[in-house]
């Protein structure tokens, strides 16, 4: 089937749910990600990225997500105490359709749900959207200083392909090298298989908490 950049809507899976990320949503987005910590490794041009008041968030989150050529969703929780606390944000962007071509980016969590059930199943849910709609392929990178986003890619099942020197400027005026992984079709049986056992193994422990 010919490649084709998904229908923006709801996607829900049994501990998250991805909906369209709207700017009436940034106040709250604000309030799970609006930490230096998550801006520490690279998020957001990394450290010199980081608004410390919600007006100052909203103003930058105006050019950095991809409003009208991708996918941004904001990330709730599904079920539990914390039933409908939005936790983070992802991106389906970049599409093209000609070469089957998607990434996965612009991802931040609220710093309480990392290493939980949350990423595998966001990576899990967009993953199966890219495929399912004819991509060939998926792109995900990180700063190459990031060590933790790095490892944390690797352990999706994505492929290392490199790194792009020179790709991406940061906050700060300097050049980021990017650490690039890709995911293809011929890939996703085995990636999926690998999601879905860790959000079972992840979820085994209950819902996750908002401490």
């Amino acid at each position: 089937m010919p490649a084709t950049r998904p229908q923006p809507g709801v996607v829900t899976g049994r501990h998250i749910r991805l909906e369209p990320l709207t700017r009436e949503l940034l106040p709250e987005l604000y309030a799970a990600i609006g930490h230096p910590e998550v801006f520490a490794g690279g998020y957001g041009g990394g450290p010199m990225g980081y608004r410390d008041t919600e007006q100052g968030f909203v103003d930058w989150a105006e050019t950095y997500y991809q409003w009208d050529i991708g996918n941004p969703y904001a990330i709730r929780l599904v079920g539990g105490p914390a039933q409908g606390a939005l936790v983070g944000t992802t991106t389906l962007g970049d599409f093209a359709p000609e070469v089957e071509y998607a990434h996965i980016g612009w991802t931040a969590y609220d710093p309480r749900v990392w290493g939980t059930v949350v990423n595998p199943e966001a990576k899990l849910l967009l993953l199966g959207l890219a495929f399912d709609n004819g991509f060939g392929r998926v792109k995900i990178q990180a700063d190459v200083l990031n060590e933790r986003s790095r490892a944390a890619i690797a352990k999706l099942g994505a492929t290392f392909e490199g790194i792009s020197r020179r790709d991406v400027r940061r906050a700060d005026g300097s050049w980021r090298d990017s650490a690039v992984f890709s995911i293809i079709v011929d890939d996703w049986p085995r990636v999926r298989a690998g999601l879905e056992e860790r959000v079972a193994t992840l979820g085994r422990s209950g819902p996750v908490v908002m401490d």
